[in-house]
Formats: C-alpha cells, sequence, structure tokens
C-alpha cells in the first residue's frame, strides 16, 4: 500500500489534502509543527485507518529519522500568510530552505517522488501578465516579503538542484491564492478577512484604492491539481495552479458583502508595502500535461466558505477554531 507523508498537513491546504489521499486508500503520515496549523484540522482523521499524526518541525533532522518509509512526500510546510511569515521572518526562510533539503534527503533515502508546493510570490510584483512558468519574476530580495518570496525561491533552486545531482524524483507546484473551508479567520488573508469582518457587521478592510488583482482557487481544485501533479510520469514542473480568472479587491468585497448579505461596506486602509498589483496564473501547462483546470466558480466558492465561517460562529466571536467537521466522505476507508 502507498504511504505518503505530508508536511504543514495540519494547515489549511494540507489537511484537505490528507482526506483527499485517505480516500484514495493510501496510508498518510501527517506532520507539523502546529506553527500555523491546528491539531482541529486533522481531529476528525485520527480515528481512521491509514492515518497517523507526528508533530514536529521539519527542519529538524530528528523528525524525518522517525518517520515512517513512504513512497510519496508532499512538503507544504511553511508559513504562507503575510500575518505569520512577517511575523517569524527567519524561521519561514530555515523552514523553506533545511525544511525542504530535508523533505528531499528522506525522499532519496527512500526512493520517494517529492512534491514542493511552492507561490506565485516567486513572480513578486509581476512585469509579465499574465504569469508564465517561464517568468523568472520582479522580487525584492531585501524587502518585507522576501523571507516567503526568496524562501520559496531558494526551495525550488534545491528541489531542482537535488533532482540533478542525486536523481532525486521531484514535482514542483507554483500555487496561486488559494481559500475555503479551514482559513484561520486572523491569518490577514483577504478572503477569511473579508468574510469575517461582513458576518460581524464591520467595515471591509481595503488597502490602497482596490484596483490591484488576484486569482481565488477554491481548495479543493488546488488539491486536486496536486494529486494530478505528483503522478505526472513526465513532467517535473515548476506548474502553475490557480484560477485564472482575476478579480480586483474593490469587486472581491463587493462580492462578499453581497453574498453575506451585509450593509457594512468598506473602510479604506493605506495601500500595503510592496502589495503586487497584480495576480493571474497561465495555466496552460496545467492544462496540457495534467489535464486540470479548476471547476468551482468564485462566487460557489466564496458561498460555501462563508457558510462554513457562519458554522464556526463567526459572528462576534474574537478567534475562531481552525478545524471543522470532515468536508469529504472517508466512508470507503473505514
Amino acid at each position: 500500500m502507498t504511504r505518503a507523508v505530508v508536511t504543514g498537513g495540519a494547515g489549511f491546504i494540507g489537511s484537505h489534502l490528507c482526506e483527499a489521499l485517505l480516500i484514495q486508500g493510501v496510508q498518510v503520515t501527517c506532520v507539523d509543527d502546529l506553527s500555523s496549523g491546528s491539531s482541529d484540522n486533522v481531529a476528525h482523521l485520527l480515528a481512521v485507518p491509514g492515518f497517523a499524526f507526528v508533530p514536529g518541525d521539519v527542519v529538524d533532522p530528528a523528525l524525518w529519522q522517525r518517520l515512517p518509509a513512504a513512497q510519496r512526500v508532499f512538503h507544504l510546510a511553511s508559513p504562507a500568510s503575510p500575518v505569520d511569515y512577517q511575523a517569524a521572518p527567519v524561521q519561514t526562510i530555515r523552514t523553506n530552505v533545511l525544511g525542504t533539503l530535508n523533505a528531499l534527503d528522506f525522499a532519496r533515502a527512500h526512493g520517494a517522488r517529492m512534491l514542493l508546493t511552492s507561490t506565485s510570490e516567486v513572480y513578486g510584483d509581476p512585469q509579465v501578465h499574465p504569469q508564465t512558468e517561464a517568468y523568472r519574476g520582479h522580487v525584492n530580495p531585501v524587502g518585507p516579503r522576501s523571507c516567503y518570496d526568496e524562501g520559496k525561491r531558494c526551495a525550488e533552486a534545491l528541489t531542482v538542484a537535488h533532482a540533478r545531482q542525486h536523481g532525486t524524483q521531484v514535482r514542483l507546484a507554483r500555487l496561486f491564492n488559494t481559500y475555503g473551508p479551514r482559513l484561520r479567520p486572523q491569518d490577514g488573508r483577504v478572503v477569511s478577512t473579508f468574510i469575517t469582518s461582513a458576518l460581524r457587521a464591520e467595515p471591509l478592510p481595503l488597502h490602497g484604492d482596490g484596483r490591484q488583482t488576484r486569482s481565488f482557487c477554491y481548495v479543493s481544485d488546488t488539491v486536486r491539481g496536486l494529486l494530478a501533479l505528483m503522478a505526472q510520469e513526465r513532467v517535473t514542473g515548476p506548474i502553475n495552479l490557480g484560477n485564472p480568472q482575476e478579480v480586483s479587491m474593490h469587486a472581491l468585497a463587493a462580492m462578499v458583502l453581497r453574498l453575506t448579505g451585509s450593509n457594512a461596506g468598506v473602510r479604506t486602509l493605506p495601500a500595503r508595502e510592496e502589495d503586487p498589483r497584480c495576480r493571474q496564473p497561465d495555466i496552460s501547462q496545467a492544462q496540457r500535461w495534467l489535464e486540470w483546470q479548476p471547476e468551482v466558480p468564485l462566487v460557489q466558492g466564496l458561498a460555501q466558505t462563508i457558510e462554513w465561517f457562519r458554522a464556526q460562529g463567526a459572528v462576534g466571536a474574537d478567534r475562531l477554531p481552525c478545524g471543522s467537521q470532515p468536508v469529504v466522505d472517508l466512508a470507503a476507508n473505514t
């Protein structure tokens, strides 16, 4: 039976990935230090046969020595929201560099395939639009976002170098903004911030003129893309995984207000330092090699995310729980 290690497996995307792998009959070792993830996200999986949760930091070599052999390694461990990585910039770089090297060494030792989840942030404030995998980016190496941007760029370089030098099987995904249930309410990401503000009847905080754009991919679509890339035999990547529908922050705010039924409006705040002006993935490579494209429209995904936040008791809550009940049926695996 196939076993997969999922680092950052108690995080937002990682917990959904663990569920999807279990449904496929894969045994899952979930690794997380819970610095930005939550044990609540995987609590409902603890009783599922084939699932194991191992607390620990991927930077620690001793952690990897405790893990059972695996055929697949999904490496998602890293702070991903500005609130988290700007609060711990050194740890963010250590996780993306040393943690990635440890994951690669583990994969090599066990003859496993390792998939790195990189990010659209490697493109920085792009001068090419939409962004293709061939674009080399426009990143400030000493800016306020550099710990994450350059950490991921170095992780990509490490992954490719490991494959070239040691023959390690690797796959490289560049994720664009992902949203959905289990987003942390206070993580600073725009979708969770807008939704929690709207449900609390507070004006939505809109930074700058609101014309900056992002492209939002629902979490189930992102997970499908990761699984498809890991299974791909001919292409290593990098491969963009994201929704090519580009939306301004002003339009996103209006959408959230409408879907929540809120009349709180918006409040204008100063623009964030070095906030990228645009994000839009070119997904032609994913369409060609993975036969993948997003299936969940933004309005539908936002409605489902809003309902999840409502169910968690968003109104009046200072901090919402990170976890939820299963959003997929695990009956086939129990």
